[in-house]
């Protein structure tokens, strides 16, 4: 079955993509408007993109009412954000922040969620998140009608202790975060639990062993 997204109904592109696309990492963004008010919101559409800078990506759909969404005009107003990853345990209060809250309700204050003050950035953190990316924007591209991409170039990088194997070598406890994922459909989440490993194969060694 093939299917035109040029075709396509905006809502149909949109549940090909995310019934397709899984499962995805949730950035759950802080930023803070020009009336100091936390806005705190999840977006599914996010991932890393570099390390030489450090890039992290995400994509803001437009708001139902037809203007950007309060993520993306605080981040074109001021500059910054923090990217906040989810682990189960604060599930119930990410999904609180989807709220549909007007510009002048703050989120973390809806949710009750505890923020920390940035050490680079603005925009304070969520403390009972298991990672923290405190970002500035480095390009922002509008790729449609109040629909936006926003590329940020991480300046600090903070990571609960309790996850931290050994912080010389920069080795994380990743499994340990329980991260979850955002999956197909309305409300589906994936947990990060089931997991399988391959060796990533180095061509010298592929010559050797596939000459018969």
């Amino acid at each position: 079955m093939q299917f035109d997204m040029q075709a396509l109904a905006p809502a149909n592109r949109y549940k090909i993509l995310t019934a397709t696309i899984t499962p995805r990492p949730i950035a759950w963004v802080s930023t803070l408007s020009r009336d100091g008010v936390v806005n705190v919101a999840p977006y599914s559409f996010f991932n890393a993109m570099g390390s030489e800078p450090p890039i992290v990506v995400i994509g803001l759909l437009r708001h139902e009412q037809d203007r950007f969404k309060d993520t993306g005009r605080n981040i074109l107003d001021g500059g910054e954000f923090v990217v906040n990853l989810v682990s189960e345990a604060v599930a119930q209060q990410m999904n609180l922040t989807c709220i549909d809250a007007p510009p002048e309700v703050s989120e973390a204050e809806l949710a009750g969620l505890r923020m920390l003050p940035s050490e680079r950035v603005k925009p304070p953190r969520v403390d009972d998140s298991p990672v923290s990316f405190e970002c500035r924007n480095l390009n922002s591209i509008v790729t449609g009608p109040s629909q936006m991409i926003v590329v940020g170039e991480v300046l600090m990088a903070h990571v609960r202790d309790e996850f931290v194997l050994d912080a010389q070598r920069c080795h994380i406890d990743t499994p340990a975060m329980g991260l979850i994922g955002r999956m197909h459909g309305a409300g589906w989440y994936a947990r990060t639990r089931d997991l399988f490993q391959m060796q990533r194969p180095r061509w010298a060694t592929w010559k050797k062993t596939s000459v018969r």
